[in-house]
């Protein structure tokens, strides 16, 4: 098992919007994430900077790779392009974080 940790950065005024929707996932993009491979996801709020922190843990590394090319995947980048800064294609604006520190 892979932890993995990124950031995202939302827009000014769409944090309430942004929480809403991950509240009322899709079951189809839950079903897409879990089948790739990803448990224990989680994504934290800096108010201040409103930037995003997202924490999974991967199964195999090789499997969420195919996420960008499901239908369900890019239907949610496209309903979710107008909270957060994105990509030509309206995937996240993603910058990977290093792991410095971890206490078991």
């Amino acid at each position: 098992m892979k932890t993995v940790a990124f950031k995202m950065k939302l827009k000014p005024g769409k944090v309430a919007e942004y929480k809403k929707r991950h509240d009322e996932i899709w079951p189809e993009l839950a079903a897409a994430i879990r089948a790739a491979g990803i448990s224990d996801y989680s994504i934290f709020l800096d108010e201040e900077s409103l930037t995003l922190f997202a924490v999974q843990k991967q199964s195999d590394p090789d499997k969420p790779k195919d996420l960008p090319n499901q239908e369900i995947v890019r239907k949610w980048w496209d309903s979710m392009a107008p909270l957060m800064e994105v990509n030509p294609d309206n995937s996240p604006v993603c910058s990977d974080l290093l792991p410095v520190f971890h206490l078991a």
